[in-house]
């Protein structure tokens, strides 16, 4: 099997894991959505600790505590995907998985929205018009739910956001999340210990089953990470890209097919517009990549040629 097969592979892995998110988190109630992002916290950083000690890799303490920019940045980043994960427990809790779904649908579109504004970058013609595109889509869905789509836009806008800030921060997906989730960690551990001591927990007070499910949320949180990361560095970007879709399309037949979520006309009027935005996006990141494979094959057989042509000496 190649590389770029086995990287596939291990995408597929990681969003098919992502898009049976609802089903897990839907296991966890009773316990509030505050009470589960604080055990996600947790035990990520107990999952991740283990795992690092395995590897013994330690070192990115020294790099990190050397450089107050780093620090900082990962400090941004614990914050938006802390919303972020809060965002999505309370959504799927709040039996709203389609609506998650939007968020994560969306966005590719947020992201080149914050390359505009935040990096400076241009876009090109169908990047606008797929944009157009998406904002005409929140506006219908905002008349079919009679107020913006919160959720799905807090997810976009916080995962954008996230997707940003990590990529300048250039950190290894393991060493970052253990250092996002430590960051976290000791309000969490002061929330756990308030609800312990005041009798509303429900971890370790519902059933061994439900205990097990919320130990095992830090499992859950970065085993599929780690499997991005693996296919990240074998796939080309335009197949994450498309791969990304993977999730949200499977939320999506969680929240009809298993919750029985409703999706009137009007929403899947919304949801066919985000569609086509996705599509104009897709189509345009797979034109330029052709036209940029072309004019590198153009290039190298241009500097090639002449070594070709020189008589034998």
């Amino acid at each position: 099997m190649s590389d770029e097969r086995r990287g596939y592979l291990y995408g597929l892995a990681a969003y098919v894991l992502w898009g049976f998110f609802p089903i897990y988190f839907k296991h966890l109630q009773p316990a509030s959505p505050f009470e589960i992002l604080a055990h996600r916290v947790i035990w990520s950083v107990v999952f991740i600790s283990l795992l690092l000690a395995v590897v013994r890799n330690w070192g990115f303490i020294k790099r990190l505590a050397r450089s107050p920019r780093l620090l900082g940045g990962l400090a941004l980043a614990a914050l938006l995907i802390a919303v972020n994960w809060g965002t999505y427990i309370y959504g799927v809790n709040s039996s709203r998985v389609v609506e998650t779904a939007l968020g994560y649908f969306i966005t590719p579109l947020v992201i080149v929205l914050l390359g505009v504004t935040v990096q400076r970058e241009r876009l090109r013609v169908l990047q606008w018009v797929a944009v157009g595109v998406g904002a005409v889509a929140v506006v219908v869905l905002t008349i079919d739910y009679g107020h913006l789509p919160y959720i799905a836009l807090l997810l976009a806008a916080s995962f954008g956001a996230y997707s940003l800030v990590k990529k300048r921060l250039s950190l290894p997906p393991a060493e970052g999340l253990f250092v996002e989730s430590a960051v976290l960690a000791v309000p969490a551990l002061v929330f756990v210990g308030w609800l312990t001591a005041s009798g509303d927990a429900k971890f370790g007070n519902v059933s061994a089953t439900h205990t097990v499910l919320m130990i095992f949320s830090g499992l859950a949180t970065a085993l599929p990470l780690l499997l991005f990361a693996a296919s990240a560095n074998r796939v080309p970007m335009v197949g994450i890209g498309i791969l990304q879709y993977v999730a949200p399309i499977l939320q999506l037949a969680v929240g009809l097919l298993i919750y029985h979520e409703p999706m009137p006309p009007a929403r899947l009027a919304g949801f066919a517009l985000v569609w086509v935005a996705l599509i104009i996006f897709t189509f345009d990141a797979l034109r330029r990549r052709t036209r940029a494979e072309k004019t590198a094959a153009g290039a190298t057989a241009a500097t090639v040629e002449p070594a070709t042509t020189l008589p034998p000496r």
